[in-house]
């Protein structure tokens, strides 16, 4: 990482920044950055420009804590405010900002070349919710990542997503109010080629408003966010990328070469399916340039990312909130397979093997289940559809619905069990982990994990169900 200095802006009614207090030839230790303490963007305001000095180029990344007074992603017509971001008139990103608590951020620039830069920073007022006046930025840096850096590898590729904009859904701007992307990680992997790397890059949305239905993504995802790989690409071992490599997970679910337009190095897609899944033709107005530095560690579900980054929960149980997809609270809710406050769930990440391994429609997955002290009911991560228990042999999230009110000392057993998909295979399952078990608290965010567990149970045909946790 290279150091960015961020020079103090002429005070007028342009380039007013509140609280700026970085000299004109601020110095930094190798490794570090300066920044801007404090900025306002407003409505109906001149943008705010920061001229920023270059001195190793390389693939840039901006940090922020972004507030929005006055917004709450769970109320229609507050949901947030949008702030376009530029970099020398070149439209770069929208950033969605939302509720009053600062939240961080951190966006992709591109390539920043030596020299003077300028950021420019606009309320985009067509794009936020009528209700937004202003958006708070605080902390602002800009790290350049050099050739010479592991990080510049992973960002040269990484792919811009324009917005959705499909006319049954929304406005031009829908992905201000719905299916958000909120972050994005990368995966390197070794290419079939000696030397060669696989980079894969995922994002998590807010939500789907196609695909998946809202019970099953909580049964069998353990959330209701939308988490999809999006582009990869193999690279030689010089870090150039290998011609016609490239693919994209396009409608369907398909995986498609990708011939699109490059900025760069950077593929351009576009979220363009209601499962936001991407096209390669890019024709939106609103456009992500999320930072791709963040990875996925071997042996972590890809919630781990949703864990690392906590208020993304938040905005997640909001956004079901204020698309009415939550149903009314009664003492049977933990009993119905539709979706509730989701702060009644245990929040679960299962590890497993099947063997034989799935495959086809006949195949055998595994739930879990939950005994409270007071009772001698099991509640089940799947409900009423076995179609909903876990299949997939890799670390895998799941939830268990419970009673409003559950706390981690009502929780007696944790259990699994053998669920059969179609005609019985006969295969065993092996249970091996729990890697946590969480609640969600009364603001939505992640409590401690209270709940881990290493063994080696199995389900088969004659033993289908263990307990594997007590009080």
């Amino acid at each position: 990482m290279r150091f960015v200095h961020l020079l103090a802006a002429p005070i007028a009614a342009a380039t007013a920044l509140a609280g700026l207090a970085v000299p004109a030839q601020a110095q930094s230790a190798p490794g570090t950055t300066t920044g801007v303490p404090h900025a306002a963007v407003r409505r109906d305001h001149p943008d705010v420009r920061v001229p920023v000095v270059v001195r190793t180029p390389g693939e840039a990344v901006v940090d922020l804590d972004v507030a929005a007074p006055g917004t709450d992603w769970s109320t229609a017509g507050a949901e947030s405010a949008v702030v376009s971001i530029s970099v020398d008139d070149r439209y770069v990103a929208d950033l969605v900002a939302s509720g009053d608590q600062p939240l961080h951020r951190q966006l992709a620039l591109g390539h920043l070349g030596t020299g003077v830069h300028q950021l420019r920073l606009h309320f985009a007022a067509e794009r936020s919710a009528a209700a937004s006046t202003s958006v708070l930025l605080d902390g602002l840096r800009i790290s350049t990542y050099a050739p010479d850096t592991s990080e510049y590898l992973v960002l040269r590729y990484a792919p811009v997503v324009y917005g959705r904009n499909l006319a049954a859904l929304g406005s031009p701007y829908q992905n201000g109010t719905t299916d958000t992307p909120l972050m994005a990680w990368h995966e390197i992997a070794p290419a079939a080629t000696p030397g060669h790397k696989l980079l894969t890059y995922s994002v998590v949305w807010s939500n789907e408003d196609g695909g998946t239905n809202s019970p099953a993504l909580m049964a069998r995802w353990g959330r209701t966010t939308d988490v999809e790989w999006i582009y990869s690409v193999e690279v030689d071992g010089s870090g150039n990328r290998v011609a016609g490599s490239d693919v994209y997970q396009a409608p369907n679910h398909q995986t498609l070469h990708f011939f699109g337009r490059y900025e760069d190095d950077h593929a351009l897609l576009q979220t363009c399916t209601s499962n936001n899944n991407m096209c390669d033709v890019v024709d939106d107005p609103m456009r992500f340039f999320l930072s791709t530095l963040q990875s996925l560690p071997t042996g972590k579900a890809r919630e781990y990312l949703m864990d690392t980054n906590p208020w993304t929960y938040q905005i997640m149980a909001k956004e079901m909130l204020r698309e009415g997809k939550i149903e009314p609270a009664s003492t049977a809710a933990a009993l119905t397979p539709n979706v509730s406050d989701q702060r009644n769930y245990l929040y679960a990440v299962v590890d497993k093997t099947t063997l034989p391994a799935n495959s086809g429609s006949n195949w055998v997955g595994a739930s879990l289940g939950v005994r409270l002290v007071n009772g001698q009911t099991v509640y089940l991560s799947h409900h009423v559809d076995p179609t909903w228990s876990i299949q997939r042999d890799i670390p895998a999230a799941t939830t268990v619905e419970l009673p409003a009110g559950t706390t981690t000392d009502d929780i007696a057993e944790v259990s699994v069990h053998r669920v059969v998909v179609g005609a019985d295979n006969g295969a065993a399952v092996h249970v091996t982990g729990i890697q946590r078990g969480f609640f969600l608290g009364q603001d939505y965010l992640p409590q401690a994990s209270f709940l881990t567990w290493n063994g080696d149970v199995v389900l088969d045909p004659t033993t289908t169900s263990q307990v594997i946790w007590r009080r």
